[in-house]
């Protein structure tokens, strides 16, 4: 199968890259891309909407303990962790259709533990969605886990959000577990209590609603030509601040739709 899949149409869907981590390399509303796009030199963090397992954002000084083991992360983001071991690797393929995908990825050899993540897209044209399920499974006794994306949405486009909280971070942007009230972007902060969901808007007036079970939300919207919202089972440097455990009966599964307004 080609690594490149296409789910829906030209006018509305998505395009599934295969060997680049199983991100979205392509989201098309009203014939238009809504993504920032994959480019020469680009680096595998900085584009497309890409799931990030199994764990999500920085984890400080690529450090975690678990079940009284302590671990090593490779630091691949200056002295941190980030964004998990499979976002840049190549997934395999195991169904395909016009508008349904499934890839599946093992966590590698970078993660010290036995396990596997599949992400399922799927494409809905007449309700105008894109769901992906992440579902993270072990065969060890058990393992830490998040999952997330990180959707790159290009400008010009406004946000629209609602939380009731937000961790307060240190100078390394990494949270210290405590909360206040939301402060006035720019960001690069995880928030709480989402009151509703997060709204893209696009210059000529298309939107994309980013609802998800997860409860925790990373929005990034420093940069002038993108802006993310990635919605996250848990926050950055989570497995200290707020650890999900995995066993094998007990597998780690959250969904993201990326709904066209």
């Amino acid at each position: 199968m080609s690594n490149e899949l296409h789910l829906g149409s030209a006018a509305f869907g998505c395009s599934v890259d295969a060997l680049r981590g199983a991100r979205l390399s392509s989201l098309r509303i009203d014939s238009r891309e809504r993504l920032l796009t994959y480019s020469r030199g680009a680096t595998a963090t900085s584009w497309g909407a890409y799931p990030m397992v199994p764990f999500a954002g920085r984890v400080r000084d690529g450090r975690f303990s678990h079940d009284g083991a302590r671990h090593q992360l490779r630091r691949n983001f200056g002295q941190h962790a980030i964004h998990g071991t499979v976002f840049d690797v190549s997934w395999t393929t195991i169904d395909h259709s016009p508008d349904h995908a499934v890839l599946v990825a093992s966590l590698g050899a970078r993660w010290p533990y036995q396990g596997s993540v599949t992400h399922e897209i799927s494409v809905d044209a007449a309700e105008r969605t894109v769901t992906c399920t992440l579902t993270v499974s072990t065969t060890s006794a058990s393992m830490p886990a998040q999952v997330g994306w990180h959707p790159w949405f290009v400008r010009p486009a406004t946000l629209e959000v609602d939380f009731a909280e937000m961790y307060v971070r240190d100078e390394q942007y990494i949270p210290s577990g405590r909360r206040i009230a939301p402060t006035p972007s720019p960001w690069d902060d995880c928030f709480v209590g989402a009151r509703r969901s997060p709204t893209v808007t696009f210059a000529d007036g298309a939107r994309v609603v980013v609802e998800s079970d997860c409860d925790h939300w990373v929005i990034y919207d420093m940069p002038k030509h993108a802006l993310c919202v990635e919605p996250q089972s848990g926050p950055p440097d989570g497995f200290t601040l707020a650890p999900l455990v995995v066993t094998p009966a007990s597998p780690l599964r959250r969904t993201m739709k990326l709904i066209g307004r």
